[in-house]
Order: C-alpha cells, then sequence, then structure tokens
C-alpha cells in the first residue's frame, strides 16, 4: 500500500508544480507560498478530524514536538525557497533541482540515522545526481 500513497505523492507533487508556475503569475513568492500553507493546514487538520485522530496530540513526546517543528520549519523554508526558484525560473530546470533532495536525503539518511548506504543506493544517487545535471544544462 505504501507503494500507491508514493506514486499518488509524486502525481501530486507533479500537479502542485505545474498548478503552483501557473498560479504564481504575478503574485509574490512569499504571499503564495502562505496562501498554499494555509489549504495545507485546513487539510491536514480537516484529516486529523476526520479520522479521529486528534486525542493523539497529548501522547506526543517532547522529542517528537521538537523534530516535528524542526521539519515544519525546514518544509516552510523549502516550500519558500521553491515558489522563489518557481517564480523566477522554468518548472522543467526548478524540479529536477529540487528533487535532487533524493540525494540529499538518502546522504542525512547514511549520516545521522546510520542507514546503510548500499552500493544500489550509490549508483542511484549518481544516476539521480547525472541526471539532474543533464536536465538543466
Amino acid at each position: 500500500m505504501w507503494l500507491v500513497f508514493a506514486l499518488l505523492s509524486a502525481i501530486f507533487a507533479a500537479l502542485t508544480s505545474i498548478l503552483a508556475k501557473v498560479g504564481i503569475e504575478g503574485v509574490d513568492s512569499n504571499l503564495a507560498t502562505a496562501i498554499r500553507t494555509v489549504v495545507v493546514v485546513v487539510m491536514a487538520w480537516a484529516m486529523v478530524f476526520l479520522t479521529n485522530a486528534q486525542g493523539g496530540i497529548s501522547e506526543i513526546s517532547k522529542k517528537s514536538w521538537i523534530f516535528l517543528i524542526l521539519s515544519g520549519l525546514a518544509t516552510g523554508a523549502s516550500w519558500l525557497c521553491y515558489y522563489k526558484a518557481l517564480q523566477i525560473g522554468k518548472v522543467s530546470k526548478v524540479v529536477p533541482i529540487d528533487k535532487l533532495s533524493v540525494v540529499i536525503t538518502l546522504v542525512f539518511a547514511f549520516i545521522f540515522l546510520q542507514e546503510k548506504f548500499t552500493a544500489k543506493s550509490l549508483i542511484g544517487c549518481i544516476l539521480i545526481g547525472v541526471g539532474t545535471l543533464v536536465m538543466t544544462i
């Protein structure tokens, strides 16, 4: 089932880029990011209440709160940079560079989470890096 959700995530991420590029025309990138964020917040809380998950708030540990907040700050910074890049650049150039996050994530997972970095991971990272370079030159 994770594969279905991962594929849906990729489809929605692709739509996000196309819809954002059209919608950001003539709009400040920071304002556009704020509007997008409000929509995401409303959707996320709607899902919390639809699935009756709100009771779990009191069970979240201090460590989880800290890392979820840090993750939110990183997401916000990413979105602000992404929207600015989309506003001034071509989607076909911005998106491949943004997807270098896959390579960076694998490196961070190896360094900070002690996940195994296999030959397959290394080859994949190299191919993504080369593919990004080819798509942006």
